[in-house]
């Protein structure tokens, strides 16, 4: 059979202009077994994507494959109103343990997107139910991703995805966020004061009264091209929400689970949120499950006699899934037992500096930035002026081609050519993507 025209003649691929895939077929992949995915035809690529981030101990980790398949033979789903059970209640005694000091109370969804959705709404309710109804509308960053759902979308801040839904969207009061490499101050984010945050103080002074939340990626904007600033900005930020009585959602989809070298982004900062989303590497990428992780206190404004109105409305069919716990549970056991997120800090060393000795000398490479295995590293056409490159050339998409070529799966933010491999990667592993990433890089731009 041509598995790739089957999947032409029935599937719509997220996130793509389907016309692409008339000169680049859908990759029919068979098997996984690490940072590996092999196709059909035998063909080997190089996971360092992590599937969209989500991969997080590798694919078919055998521990994880286990406990799914002790799992299944007893309980594969059942109602999370009115019912629980022992997978899920154990997966929040676990989480408890690592999550920010304040977060007890765990809201399960099936994606980031829903518990991004639920974050908001949750926030709202609690505002309105505490006396402030009139704090009604969301902050958030430029250049800020959450998600596809509508209320997601509006707080995302990346025209490529929100652009054509604008006469959809909630009214969001967007702050200019920090860009450290192309900062207007001048600054340096390893030592700088965090000086772009006079924004949010303005954006507060202003509209604090109207709002019930601020939603932000923490250290981390990953689809505005993996943009790394510092954990100072969260703390000045979580001052200013105490100040102002807003809500301070992380969304902690991408940035949770040892992706940036701690467990949890806000741990580098020192701070908790109000409100946390968890996704992604919950499950190391195994089963769709997410979490809004929430306080004592949120939680006490939505408790009361049923007919008061005060519950939250909100469900998802597959909330708690027994599956996708027994997978998250097994996750947190494993990262605990090997020292995964220990032993990624170190490699981290050695893969941050073989990507700068082999892409600074390229002229057209104006930034690498690193957080913990994240390594990013920015074209643009003038290093000095820090100009960017032609977009319409797509000069990351003939990169990510090429690459596949070689067996690398590297898919570039637009013109930002990224690394974020699975926990698990090795050094030759590292050896291997940055040298075809490298070569690939050079042929488009040079020849």
């Amino acid at each position: 059979m041509d598995w790739q025209k089957e999947d032409l003649k029935y599937i719509w691929h997220p996130c793509s202009q389907m016309k692409d895939y008339e000169t680049l077929p859908p990759i029919v992949i068979e098997r996984g077994k690490g940072i590996n995915l092999y196709d059909i035809n035998g063909k080997c690529y190089k996971d360092v994507i992590s599937s969209w981030w989500c991969n997080l101990l590798g694919h078919c980790n055998p521990k994880i494959n286990a406990a799914i398949k002790k799992q299944v033979d007893t309980l594969e789903h059942v109602i999370f109103a009115n019912f629980s059970h022992k997978t899920a209640i154990t997966l929040c005694q676990e989480l408890v343990k690592v999550v920010p000091k304040g977060l007890c109370k765990f809201n399960f969804a099936d994606n980031g997107s829903a518990a991004i959705e639920m974050s908001l709404k949750m926030s709202f309710q609690y505002h309105y139910q505490t006396g402030n109804p009139q704090k009604k509308r969301f902050m958030a960053l430029s250049d800020a991703y959450h998600g596809e759902t509508l209320g997601a979308l509006a707080v995302g801040g990346v025209d490529l995805y929100s652009e054509l839904y604008k006469p959809l969207l909630l009214d969001v009061i967007r702050i200019d966020g920090p860009d450290c490499f192309r900062c207007p101050y001048g600054k340096c984010r390893d030592n700088c004061n965090c000086e772009c945050f006079k924004k949010a103080e303005e954006a507060f002074e202003k509209y604090a009264d109207e709002t019930a939340a601020i939603i932000v990626e923490p250290l981390l904007q990953g689809s505005a091209g993996m943009k790394v600033y510092p954990p100072l900005y969260l703390k000045k930020l979580r001052e200013l929400c105490d100040k102002y009585n807003v809500h301070l959602i992380a969304d902690e989809i991408a940035t949770g689970y040892g992706r940036t070298g701690k467990m949890f982004a806000f741990d580098h900062a020192g701070v908790s949120p109000d409100i946390m989303c968890l996704s992604k590497g919950l499950t190391g990428g195994y089963m769709p499950m997410a979490i809004a992780v929430t306080t004592q206190k949120i939680y006490d404004a939505f408790y009361d006699d049923y007919l008061k109105g005060k519950a939250f409305m909100h469900s998802h069919t597959y909330s708690g899934n027994p599956l996708a716990c027994s997978a998250a549970i097994e996750v947190l056991k494993i990262l605990k037992d090997e020292n995964i997120i220990e032993k990624a800090n170190k490699k981290a060393v050695y893969f941050n500096k073989i990507i700068r000795e082999k892409f600074l000398p390229l002229e057209n490479v104006g930034e690498v930035r690193s957080i913990g295995l994240i390594n990013a590293i920015e074209l643009v056409k003038n290093r000095e002026t820090k100009e960017p490159l032609d977009y319409t050339k797509r000069t990351g998409y003939q990169i990510y081609k090429k690459a596949l070529e070689r067996g690398v799966i590297l898919r570039p933010l637009g013109d930002v050519i990224y690394f974020n491999p699975p926990l698990i990667i090795e050094e030759d592993d590292m050896d291997y993507v940055t040298d075809v990433a490298l070569d690939c890089t050079r042929e488009i731009l040079y020849n």
